[in-house]
């Protein structure tokens, strides 16, 4: 009986994006952490690690360049005892200068700049490891839950050999940067210029029942379904571990969500362990939820 391998998480990405946070979520399922170590000592810590073992590898790591990181984790991969996976936490530079200014913490790299210099010139020195990376999480607009739940999904107990996540979102906010495949909602009816369906979002059956009645819907949905049931078994063939696909819409709280919904459940039905988000759902939660408030009053 062969033995299991053991894990090996490398997380690196911006400063200011989320790598304790995930760092900290792995360390709560059961994985040994460490943040920053030197780079020649990568073979070593894996090797030593008793368990699971995730490593933090950013900027601030002694010998750090990213053409170095990809030679440390070809020779991770290389030891059989070993299943080396490179995630990559990004988000945009409008974020990452919010929460920059929200913490008043200096940027790692802009000792002497502007936080935002020092944003550009990791992005620029990171950006091979994020073509290259193996799970690529934008947190720009994911709350802390999600980002746990994302972690958790991928790595803890029973995670599948692939992992699917499903984005709703808006178009004009820009597309997941992490996205795999993405289908276009925005030609069927749009409940937006319903008066009484504008507060809702795609989680309420009203706004279920609208989209299915376009004539249009069932052909492209199931058109979609049969697509990702044809690809993901493929993805696997590959080796790949994640599969993120994404619908967007006009606002991302209609059609997207609905559909992401709706495709959630058809890949749960065959199998497949899925994460659902939807990007934009802080900007209508608060409104969906005031008007189911007024409802029960």
């Amino acid at each position: 009986m062969s033995r299991a391998k053991r894990a090996v998480v490398l997380v690196t990405g911006l400063s200011g994006a989320g790598k304790i946070s995930i760092l900290r979520t792995l360390e709560d399922l059961g994985f040994e952490t460490m943040d920053n170590p030197p780079l020649d000592t990568l073979e070593d810590l894996a090797a030593q690690a008793a368990g699971n073992l995730a490593v933090g590898v950013d900027a601030r790591s002694r010998g750090f360049a990213a053409d170095t990181v990809l030679r440390k984790l070809q020779l991770l991969r290389e030891n059989p005892d070993l299943a080396p996976t490179l995630v990559y936490a990004t988000a945009s530079d409008e974020d990452l200068l919010r929460r920059y200014s929200e913490t008043r913490r200096r940027h790692p790299l802009a000792q002497t700049g502007t936080v935002a210099d020092g944003i550009k010139e990791e992005r620029e020195l990171t950006l091979p490891l994020a073509h290259t990376a193996d799970l690529l999480i934008d947190t720009s607009h994911l709350p802390l839950p999600r980002l746990r739940g994302i972690i958790e999904q991928n790595f803890g107990a029973g995670a599948p050999g692939l992992a699917v996540s499903l984005i709703s979102f808006a178009y004009p906010a820009g597309l997941p940067r992490e996205a795999d495949l993405v289908f276009d909602a925005r030609f069927l009816r749009n409940p937006y210029y319903d008066p009484d369906l504008r507060p809702l979002c795609g989680l309420d059956p009203e706004i279920g029942k609208f989209i299915e009645n376009d004539p249009d819907f069932s052909a492209y949905f199931s058109r979609i379904a049969e697509l990702v049931k044809f690809l993901l078994p493929r993805f696997v063939q590959e080796g790949k571990k994640y599969a993120t696909i994404c619908i967007g819409c006009t606002g991302g709280q209609h059609r997207s969500v609905y559909m992401i919904e709706k495709l959630s459940a058809y890949l749960g039905e065959a199998g497949w362990q899925v994460g659902v988000t939807h990007r934009e759902a802080g900007k209508f939660e608060s409104a969906r939820t005031s008007l189911i408030m007024d409802a029960k009053e």
